[in-house]
C-alpha cells in the first residue's frame, strides 16, 4: 500500500474508532494525516469507501480469529452456537464492526457492503466450513440426505438475515439468530440421529 494511502487508512481507522462512522469527516482524517483534504480523493472516492475498506479488513480478521479459536471437531450444535456467539461478541467489541448495529448508519453500511461485494472477502469461510460439514456427514453427525452445498446455503441464509435486522427488530435480532441457528442445527442433526 502506498505510504500516503496507508497513513490515510491509519488515521481514518483511528477517528472512526473514536467517533464512529457518522461523526467522522474527511477533513479531520486528513488533518490527522498531515495532508490536504484534496489528497484524500487521490486514494478514495468517499468516506464510505475508506470505511468499507477498514470494515472489510476488520471483518476478515475477526472471522479468521474466530475460526482458529473453535474446535471444529466438537459437537456440531456447540460449534454453530460458538461461531454465532463469538462473532456477535467480536462485532460488538470492535468499534468499527459495531457500526453494523448502529441504527443511524447501518442502511448505508449494508448498501456499501453489498456494492463492494464484502461477502466475497469472507469466502474462505465457505471453503473451510464445507469440509467440516462433509466430515460431520461422514461421521453420521449431520444429515447426509442433503448435500453439503445445500447445508451451506442454509447457513448462508441465516447469515443473510443480518441485512434484515431492522425489519426483524434490533432488540430481538441477536437472540433470534441464535434460536434460528439452534433450530436449524437440530433439524440438520435430527435425521442423522434417527439413522443411528
Amino acid at each position: 500500500m502506498n505510504e500516503k494511502k496507508a497513513e490515510i487508512y491509519r488515521c481514518g481507522k483511528a477517528i472512526f474508532e473514536e467517533k464512529g462512522f457518522k461523526a467522522t469527516n474527511i477533513a479531520e482524517i486528513m488533518k490527522l494525516a498531515g495532508m490536504g483534504t484534496g489528497t484524500f480523493y487521490n486514494y478514495y472516492t468517499s468516506k464510505e469507501q475508506l470505511f468499507m475498506e477498514i470494515y472489510n479488513h476488520e471483518n476478515v480478521k475477526l472471522k479468521k480469529e474466530l475460526m482458529a479459536s473453535i474446535d471444529l471437531e466438537a459437537d456440531p450444535l456447540y460449534v454453530m452456537k460458538e461461531i454465532l456467539r463469538k462473532n456477535l461478541q467480536g462485532m460488538l467489541e470492535n468499534p468499527i464492526l459495531k457500526e453494523w448495529y448502529n441504527k443511524k448508519v447501518f442502511h448505508k453500511l449494508e448498501q456499501n457492503f453489498r456494492a463492494v461485494k464484502g461477502i466475497d472477502r469472507v469466502e474462505f469461510l465457505y471453503s473451510d466450513f464445507i469440509e467440516v460439514v462433509e466430515k460431520w456427514q461422514a461421521a453420521g453427525k449431520m444429515r447426509s440426505d442433503l448435500s453439503a452445498e445445500l447445508i451451506m446455503a442454509i447457513f448462508g441464509a441465516l447469515i443473510n438475515l443480518e441485512t434484515h435486522k431492522e425489519e426483524i427488530g434490533l432488540e430481538y435480532f441477536p437472540q433470534l439468530i441464535e434460536y434460528l441457528a439452534e433450530f436449524t442445527m437440530k433439524g440438520l442433526l435430527e435425521r442423522s440421529n434417527e439413522e443411528v
